[in-house]
């Protein structure tokens, strides 16, 4: 190991110089991407339905070409796993990442090109270390293993030339060499399929390595610490592996997480790095472990456009490029990549935090989201008020779900909760009170809608028992990898799905 990463040191080096050339002309880098995506799209059947070959503007493209989702792509995307090529993008086809986005009883499956593998997942993954290097040259991390949790699915063969799974599973199937050989547990384990005997494997199988960092996403993370301090008999995960350093996280929001790693690993030496991926892209990453935000991503294979609010739902919604974007307005991601999604709603909602260069925060979903009163409250805004609940009164939680409770003749509307503690706090009450009062604090829209009752009383908080949303998931069959809670829904139907679980 210690042979290779000085070559990897010197990569690191030259990565941060491209990184500094997008940073500083995020404008023409993008115009740059959009004109390849789209010279490469040129000759596809898509390409050619929407005249690819004569658009030689942003703006001319906006016109002749309509904003997608997956619904509008899945006719395409149907051929492609048939086996069809040059439907959506030029080159050949043979993975999908099966996503299901969050509960939900239907799949995605996002075609992985060759090109958005190799210059925008694989690359901007190496990127991100080279952004951690740059802060911390004398960084040894590189000298031990990276420990990844990911990939429910094993892969699976949809015909003879092209196989699908999670994203996670297909990026370590086609990880180059050198990747293979620096990370643990083995292939086998990594791609299980069943999670409960996949963290007890992954656990035994990492114990003894000298992992220095870990990628995946929190939730799995802590239930594998845990198990690896039952078996260790350790009393933190500094004594089990000394020289671990980062944590690089990201699917959901760290914030209710931040606590629990911080007692599992009470090292002044550890550092959080959090990234903003998904199946369809590898968007955004944190520059800057000072910071509460990303940078993103401007020279990867994927041209941006940004939906504000006000359009969504609109039959032909106007979004902005780059240079249009304000700071702190929340926008729909639009995504045009170098796999074939063209101008594609990924579900995601962000905000700019800085233009000078581009970083930008997740702030929620489309979809989860509660304002069935005007509220207009965000998962941003309640992870926000749930560390604070939780800093307030000594708890730590796991996870959470929340929906309205509509308006009756005889008695106005509330949010419903169900929350899952690792430690209880003081007092449910005391814990709801600080909920209540933060999200007051957080949104002026909230608050108004609580001043003296007039459309929301206080919240309602179930106390969830300890792996009751797991064994929910568990019965939808989507216990493991991307699949998670829904925080927030403007709707009862997840909620009333997941009550029957706090009387267990």
């Amino acid at each position: 190991m210690s042979i290779i990463s000085p070559a990897l040191k010197g990569y690191f080096k030259l990565r941060a110089s491209a990184i500094d050339n997008f940073m500083l002309n995020p404008i023409d880098t993008q115009k740059q991407v959009f004109n390849h995506i789209i010279g490469s799209g040129q000759f596809t059947e898509y390409g050619k339905k929407y005249d690819f070959a004569h658009i030689n503007r942003i703006e001319e493209y906006k016109k002749n070409v309509p904003i997608t989702d997956y619904d509008n792509l899945k006719p395409y995307i149907e051929r492609i796993l048939e086996g069809e090529q040059n439907i959506l993008w030029p080159s050949p086809i043979n993975w999908f990442a099966k996503s299901s986005g969050t509960t939900s009883d239907r799949s995605k499956f996002i075609p992985i090109s060759k090109e958005s593998l190799d210059d925008n997942h694989f690359k901007a993954g190496k990127d991100v270390f080279a952004m951690y290097f740059r802060q911390f040259p004398q960084s040894n991390f590189m000298s031990g293993k990276c420990l990844v949790i990911g990939g429910s699915h094993q892969i699976n063969q949809l015909n003879a030339d092209s196989f699908y799974g999670d994203l996670s599973a297909v990026m370590l199937q086609n990880l180059p060499l050198y990747g293979q050989l620096v990370r643990t547990p083995e292939l086998s384990i990594a791609l299980m399929a069943e999670w409960e005997e996949k963290i007890e494997k992954i656990a035994h199988n990492t114990i003894h390595e000298k992992v220095t960092y870990i990628a995946g996403v929190p939730t799995w993370t802590i239930v594998l610490l845990k198990r690896i301090l039952e078996i260790s008999g350790a009393n933190n995960i500094s004594e089990v592996w000394p020289d671990l350093e980062v944590y690089v996280h990201g699917g959901v929001s760290f914030t209710p997480y931040k606590e629990q790693f911080n007692n599992f690993i009470p090292s002044d030496r550890m550092r959080y790095v959090e990234t903003y991926n998904a199946s369809e892209g590898f968007f955004a990453a944190q520059d800057d472990v000072t910071r509460d935000d990303m940078l993103l991503f401007l020279n990867h294979g994927i041209y941006y456009e940004f939906m504000p609010m006000e359009e969504w739902g609109k039959d032909h919604p106007e979004t902005l490029s780059l240079k249009e974007v304000e700071l702190n307005k929340n926008y729909a991601l639009v995504l045009n990549t170098n796999g074939g999604l063209w101008r594609y709603v990924v579900g995601d909602t962000i905000q700019f935090t800085s233009i000078a260069p581009y970083r930008i925060k997740v702030t929620g979903r489309l979809k989860h989201y509660i304002n069935a009163f005007g509220e207009e409250v965000i998962v941003d805004n309640t992870d926000q008020a749930i560390a604070a609940a939780c800093h307030a009164t000594g708890a730590v939680v796991n996870d959470y779900t929340a929906a309205p409770v509509y308006m009756t003749e005889g008695s106005n509307g509330a949010h419903e909760w169900i929350i899952e503690f690792e430690y209880l706090p003081c007092s449910l009450e005391e814990f709801t009170t600080r909920l209540d009062a933060e999200l007051k604090k957080i949104n002026s829209d909230y608050d108004a809608k609580r001043h003296k009752d007039i459309a929301l009383r206080m919240p309602i908080v179930h106390r969830m028992p300890k792996n009751g949303f797991n064994r929910w998931l568990k019965g939808k069959g989507k216990l493991g990898g991307q699949h998670k809670v829904p925080r927030l829904s403007n709707e009862r139907k997840y909620l009333e799905e997941i009550m029957p679980y706090t009387k267990e």
